[in-house]
């Protein structure tokens, strides 16, 4: 072979180990996506009712579990939790939302893997997720007499299995983009390209705990699929129309399983795609009064849904 054909090889390898060094570079300035306690502190306190935030820790002998809450004990408490990959602090704008904190205790949590809970280990049971912050709902639990729980994509899995699991901690359940029927998502080639051994240990915790899940979603959906009937909590299930991540069908697939709901409620958001924190922020805070009983404040979703 010509020196020519050496010399465009060589080049394309240099060129593609640039942009892999790159890329893990960017993963992990980035996708860290973790923010220290002093951090959140800094940011929550900056609240107008000028409530102090306080981060625990719930630790059992092999995983500890991160959660950050704000507000008064005595309304009801609505608890995040986030996708993948991600951690509480996706959820600081909603920490510090007015009208929130006005009608109730905020928390958020870190999802095992995430954050600093056990950041960079994988628990792909979504049963033993919902276990362990089921957990620290029920220390909340003789605080509160309401209980929201709102879930965000592979978060609304997880808030879904402790409705089914743990169905009396559970009041009102927000299932936001979330991933629920089997099979129904896309997984991009990334995935599998960085879940390979040779690969794995460069990239950032939060992304080799977001591929374990990802790659395991189907089999969980599949063992929570005769479990629907389980969950008796006030549900609302938020979808756009337009999402490419978590299809549509989701949300249909969930409403129609919610046969013992004590309410259950499909809003289809018109034209938005999975960012629905930052493109429908009125219409999630309007889900989360709804479910907390507020309908004389926000008694029409659908003025949130245009």
């Amino acid at each position: 072979m010509s020196d020519l054909f050496y010399y465009v090889l060589r080049r394309r390898r240099f060129y593609l180990s640039l942009a892999l060094a790159s890329f893990f570079l960017f993963a992990y300035d980035v996708l860290e996506m973790r923010v220290s306690d002093d951090t959140f502190h800094t940011a929550l306190n900056k609240n107008v009712f000028d409530y102090p935030s306080h981060v625990s820790y719930y630790k059992e002998p092999q995983r500890r579990i991160r959660y950050v809450e704000i507000g008064d004990d005595n309304k009801p408490l609505i608890a995040f939790i986030h996708g993948a990959p991600s951690s509480s602090a996706f959820w600081r704008g909603m920490l510090t939302d007015s009208l929130l904190l006005q009608h109730a205790k905020l928390l958020a949590v870190d999802r095992p893997g995430y954050g600093y809970s056990g950041y960079g280990r994988p628990e792909t049971s979504v049963q033993e997720q919902a276990r362990l912050i089921a957990r620290i709902l029920e220390r909340k639990r003789h605080l509160h007499q309401k209980i929201i729980l709102h879930g965000s994509s592979y978060g609304g899995t997880v808030a879904a299995r402790i409705a089914m699991d743990f169905p009396h901690l559970v009041d009102g359940l927000l299932l936001q983009s979330a991933s629920l029927e089997p099979g129904a998502e896309r997984t991009y080639d990334i995935t599998y390209l960085t879940s390979h051994p040779a690969v794995e240990w460069m990239i950032p915790g939060s992304l080799k705990v977001a591929n374990h899940e990802k790659l395991s979603h189907r089999r969980q959906l599949e063992l929570m699929r005769p479990l629907w009937d389980r969950i008796t909590a006030a549900t609302i299930v938020l979808q756009g129309t337009a999402d490419q991540l978590i299809y549509p069908s989701n949300a249909v697939y969930a409403f129609e399983r919610l046969h013992n709901a004590r309410s259950s409620e499909l809003v289809m958001a018109e034209g938005s795609a999975h960012d629905l924190l930052w493109t429908r922020r009125g219409l999630l805070v309007a889900s989360l009064m709804k479910l907390m009983g507020s309908d004389t404040l926000y008694n029409n979703l659908n003025t949130f849904n245009r």
